[in-house]
């Protein structure tokens, strides 16, 4: 994101640095796993395709008791049920009855943000009531000079808004490497000239991410009285991010300069897989960016190469269902893929990144994935990713409504990413300039 040069630290940038740093090591947590969290599975990790091995995946155009899908009406009213049952009961965890009613208020606005080029609208979300109630924050910019109402960028993000990150001259003077300023912050002047609005959701705000997550946020408005964790089959952490994230949409259809019809969902790793699942289980999304979502994300299962269902579930279990657990070292019997997780967005547009030094999260498989629901969107008279060869590096593939590109370097989310990203939304999302 393009900010303000470095200035002297007020106590108001000290606290935002601190906060940078607690976000570094939120993100390094993709590299090591939480002291309290259960060990590895002691299973090395496979990084050569020739020993990727044989797979299956299963079919999403057949339903559970054999018979074809033919035509949208099977798919919209039998087969995306099941899956989505699937997804809820054995992987994310579903909603519960008891979570909690929520509601919004515009908390400040600022008529000449960023330079004067947007509005600003702070909003807080409160979810639950009285002394236990979670508040959530969403910073929204909307373009200074709007013709009318534009699409927006929602980012479930790490931050919840740019005056939190350090500049690099700041990263320097502290010794911090430059990635403690993430690249997974979009290029929000970019993105208000070209005319769309920009709001950040700060997932923590809403649910910890840590191996305690169960016993506060949001996840523990919703526990009967007695209950200490969720069911089984109840939300996990991603399912908990998504739910919020359509809950801040609801907002977004209020928000005056907002068209809530052309409203994009982006996240990034464990919240490019929250983004997928949220579009899955929400029809109002017009667009979904899941950038290097990975294993139960973007990535296929079956597929024996990188991080595997089991490594993530000792990692990161409380990001999904309890039922999950019973597929460690026998992700062959799950009942979905990730391929199946996208064609649920469908027939709304999915666009994917991964990187060519980011194998744990199997850049192949998140293609090949993108490959495998292709007939889901075609089936709804949409076009698919239109190519089956995993295209070279940095060379888009945004021609249909599935879209990919695979960026040189690590784990993150680069420029150049926004950059493609942003070609693929104006085909879509068709912003006013």
């Amino acid at each position: 994101m393009n900010l303000p040069s470095a200035r002297p630290l007020s106590r108001r940038n000290s606290v935002a640095l601190l906060l940078a740093i607690a976000c570094v090591a939120v993100l390094q947590a993709a590299e090591a796993p939480p002291s309290a969290a259960p060990t590895y599975t002691g299973r090395p990790r496979n990084f050569d395709e020739s020993k990727v091995g044989p797979y299956t995946l299963p079919d999403p155009l057949v339903l559970d008791d054999g018979r074809p899908v033919h035509d949208a009406e099977t798919w919209l009213k039998q087969r995306r049920p099941e899956l989505i049952r699937h997804y809820e009961n054995e992987i994310f965890g579903r909603v519960p009855a008891r979570a909690p009613k929520v509601s919004w208020a515009v908390a400040e606005t600022e008529a000449g943000a960023l330079g004067g080029k947007a509005r600003r609208t702070r909003a807080v979300g409160t979810f639950g009531e009285g002394d236990r109630a979670v508040k959530v924050t969403m910073n929204l910019y909307v373009p200074a000079e709007a013709p009318g109402p534009v699409p927006v960028i929602l980012h479930l993000s790490f931050f919840s808004d740019s005056a939190q990150l350090p500049t690099d001259a700041e990263n320097e003077a502290a010794n911090r490497p430059s990635w403690a300023r993430p690249t997974e912050l979009g290029p929000a002047p970019e993105m208000l000239a070209r005319g769309y609005g920009y709001a950040l959701l700060r997932y923590t705000d809403i649910q910890p991410d840590v191996f305690t997550s169960n016993a506060a946020g949001v996840q523990a408005l919703a526990y009967a009285p007695g209950q200490i964790k969720p069911a089984p089959d109840e939300w996990g952490a991603i399912s908990v991010w998504g739910w919020a994230a359509s809950r801040a949409l609801d907002f977004l259809t209020t928000a005056p300069g907002v068209d809530a019809s052309r409203v994009a969902l982006v996240g990034f790793s464990r919240l490019g897989k929250t983004a997928l699942w949220a579009g899955a289980h929400e029809p109002r999304f017009a667009l979904v960016f899941a950038a290097c979502a990975g294993e139960m994300g973007s990535a296929l299962s079956r597929r024996d190469f990188g991080e595997m269902v089991d490594d993530i579930q000792a990692r990161f279990p409380w990001w999904f269902a309890g039922n999950l657990k019973k597929y460690v070292g026998h992700w062959n019997d799950l009942p979905v893929d990730a391929h199946e997780l996208i064609a649920l967005n469908a027939p709304h547009p999915v666009f994917l990144t991964a990187g060519t030094k980011d194998l744990g999260a199997d850049p192949r498989g998140m293609f090949l994935a993108a490959v495998a629901a292709g007939p889901v969107y075609r089936l709804l008279g949409k076009k698919d990713l239109g190519v089956t060869q995993m295209p070279p590096v940095e060379t888009p593939v945004i021609t249909g409504s599935l879209g990919f590109y695979f960026h040189a370097g690590p784990h993150v989310v680069s420029p150049e990413d926004w950059k493609v990203f942003l070609a693929f939304a104006d085909l879509h999302l068709k912003p006013a300039r």
